[in-house]
């Protein structure tokens, strides 16, 4: 599985109309809303590169209230949660 992490910003006063439409995005499993640098975070996990790719530069780039996107990419998940298995139930 590959997770990404996804700094979005956003156009003055889109922010939730933008995390709404995101949280329905496949391969999105949590929007943030935040303070600082960006006006949102995505989690996303996918199974593959090129779908984390396909999320970022279509799906995304497709959303003309979303300025501007920096993708980070797990290594490793360390958490107090087995979020793994967690998101395999039923596959």
């Amino acid at each position: 599985m590959v997770t990404g992490i996804i700094l979005i910003n956003t156009e003055r006063s889109k922010t939730n109309d933008v995390a709404k439409a995101l949280i329905d995005t496949n391969g999105i499993t949590e929007v943030f809303s935040v303070g600082g640098r960006f006006d949102l975070v995505a989690l996303c996990r996918v199974n593959t590169n090129d779908q984390l790719a396909d999320l970022v530069n279509v799906a995304m780039a497709n959303n003309p209230n979303i300025v501007k996107t920096e993708t980070l990419i797990a290594f490793q998940a360390f958490s107090k949660h087995d979020l793994e298995a967690m998101f395999s139930i039923g596959n």
